[in-house]
């Protein structure tokens, strides 16, 4: 007995339903008809033309959504990357908000490079700010904390600030009406820097 005979011989008996049968005569006759063709390519074109516009709108660099400390509060940010160049719009109660900048890296070689991302997000998460109010009150900001420094100028209109953290400080110096500086280690002092 060859195998073909032992096969018709164990499945000969087995029979098919009769619904069965008449479902699958049906899923044969199913034709592929011109408006689903014009349905399946306008919902193709659909979704090439949206990630273009996407693309677009962004010129191919990154933006995302992201929540960082502004004047002691959180907030909601849109943020474009681009060559280690980012530009942040936010709007708070005064209205929306554009500020910029970027920054490189250099490595022990001497070569410079780009700020990645995580590098950007980093800088400008720990970011010191102060605002000039229109009461005449200054106050420095940075993360949650919130300071009024208003009577801490000296003669010489400099500012010196600790804003300790967890287990960092953070030391500031702020030239009144000009730049500011911070460090972790400790003051920088206001010749070292530029307004």
């Amino acid at each position: 007995m060859t195998n073909k005979e032992k096969y018709r011989r164990a499945f000969g008996v087995l029979h098919a339903s009769d619904d069965f049968l008449t479902e699958a005569k049906t899923m044969k006759m199913k034709k592929f008809t011109v408006r689903k063709a014009v349905i399946l390519c306008a919902a193709a074109v659909l979704i090439l033309g949206m990630g273009t516009v996407g693309y677009a709108e962004n010129i191919g660099g990154i933006r995302r959504t992201v929540q960082l400390w502004i004047h002691g509060d959180q907030t909601d940010a849109v943020m474009d990357i681009e060559n280690g160049n980012y530009s942040l719009s936010y709007e708070d109660e005064q209205g929306s908000h554009e500020r910029g900048g970027g920054g490189v890296a250099i490595d022990n070689f001497g070569r410079e490079r780009p700020l990645t991302d995580e590098e950007l997000l980093e800088e400008i998460s720990s970011n010191v700010d102060v605002e000039y109010k229109d009461d005449g009150t200054v106050w420095v900001y940075y993360q949650d904390q919130a300071m009024e420094i208003t009577d801490l100028f000296d003669e010489n209109k400099v500012c010196y600030v600790q804003i300790k953290t967890g287990t960092e400080t953070i030391y500031v110096t702020v030239k009144y009406g000009g730049s500011l500086s911070w460090s972790s280690f400790g003051y920088v002092q206001p010749e070292e820097f530029s307004d």
